[in-house]
């Protein structure tokens, strides 16, 4: 198993009442109707680019750092870390 971990950014959008997601080292968005949805659907995406990452060997960013993360947002934007898991894959197979 591999783990990673990124800072990510919710963004309430006021007109449209819906959560924006940026996670802004992989350049990855999503959004979800309530945080909950957002979240989850934040988590899949990044379970999703990594089993992709990893198919393909490609190279990826790695996380900056929570704090400097945090203090370029918005005083309303909420950051948080989301990790996933994706199984290793196995070469000599």
């Amino acid at each position: 198993m591999k783990s990673f971990v990124y800072p990510a950014i919710f963004i309430k959008d006021k007109e449209d009442e819906m959560y924006r997601v940026l996670i802004p080292d992989l350049e990855l968005t999503t959004d979800g109707a309530f945080m909950e949805e957002a979240y989850l659907y934040a988590k899949a995406m990044l379970k999703a680019y990594f089993s992709y990452i990893d198919k393909y060997e490609l190279d990826f960013n790695l996380p900056t750092d929570f704090e400097t993360v945090k203090k370029s947002c918005d005083k309303d934007d909420i950051v948080m870390l989301l990790d996933t898991e994706i199984e290793v894959n196995d070469k000599a197979l």
